[in-house]
């Protein structure tokens, strides 16, 4: 981060914004951030973390915006119809989606533990969810005349992953979802992917192979010679849905430190 942190900017003012996964993690630094940015309302999803949830409402209402919690489980696609039905009336209507919610198979530390259950959760959350979500609230956003959707992706589609192959599927899948809402939804609702490299969340700090030397080793493979925390890249997410990227959708903008430089 630099010595003097640059001022935040009012990218959202006046606005409501509805982040997924905002109980923990990068998605409660999105929400925070939303409302640091002068949102006017923030929708804070969780789907089991309450706790987490109500701490992020507060830190959004600390900011400055009144903060809405909203309870689902995003691969039911009546809780989701339900919860954009009930963002819709309690935001005053909706501006922003980040769908920020995703499994990473974190546990699992090679492709020879592989489970079909693990399969099954990672592509029913990653892309079923995910894709209800954009289904939802995008036929709401077209309905009010405007909205911008940002979904949260992975650098793991440019290399794949030995790891975690049903992972890096499922993030293909989410490429794809983005690419065709965004053409469906057009001009009128823009649809965009932010892929982040690896971020240090406290779930990422935690993992047996982060501090037994993975960590290091990713740091020293990274051209700006760091992992980002969550709270760093909260608003390059958000960028994808402001006025300044207005002429932007179906893109995947990546925020990865160098780590995966791609030719044109």
């Amino acid at each position: 981060m630099p010595a003097s942190p640059l001022p935040v900017p009012r990218r959202f003012e006046g606005r409501s914004v509805l982040v997924t996964g905002a109980g923990t993690g990068f998605g409660a630094e999105i929400a925070v951030r939303a409302a640091q940015e002068g949102a006017r309302a923030v929708g804070v999803h969780y789907r089991s973390s309450s706790a987490g949830a109500e701490r992020t409402a507060e830190r959004v209402r600390d900011a400055g915006a009144t903060a809405e919690l909203f309870q689902a489980d995003i691969v039911d696609w009546e809780q989701i119809k339900a919860m954009a039905d009930a963002a819709f009336d309690r935001l005053g209507g909706l501006d922003v989606l980040v769908n920020n919610v995703g499994d990473v198979a974190r546990e699992q530390m090679s492709w020879r533990d592989i489970t079909e259950e693990s399969i099954d959760h990672v592509l029913a959350v990653d892309v079923k969810g995910t894709m209800l979500c954009v289904h939802e609230f995008g036929a709401r956003m077209l309905e009010q005349g405007h909205g911008s959707i940002v979904n949260i992706g992975s650098t793991v589609i440019v290399r794949g992953s030995a790891r975690a192959p049903q992972y890096a599927a499922a993030k293909y899948g989410l490429l794809g979802l983005t690419k065709s809402y965004a053409h469906a939804f057009a001009p009128t609702v823009r649809v965009n992917v932010f892929a982040p490299g690896f971020i240090e969340t406290e779930a990422t700090l935690g993992r047996q192979d982060w501090k037994s030397g993975r960590g290091e080793q990713l740091r020293s493979m990274t051209p700006m010679g760091r992992i980002p925390g969550p709270a760093e890249l909260a608003g390059a997410a958000l960028f994808l849905a402001t006025d300044d990227a207005a002429h932007m959708t179906g893109n995947y903008m990546v925020a990865d430190g160098g780590y995966n430089m791609v030719g044109a």
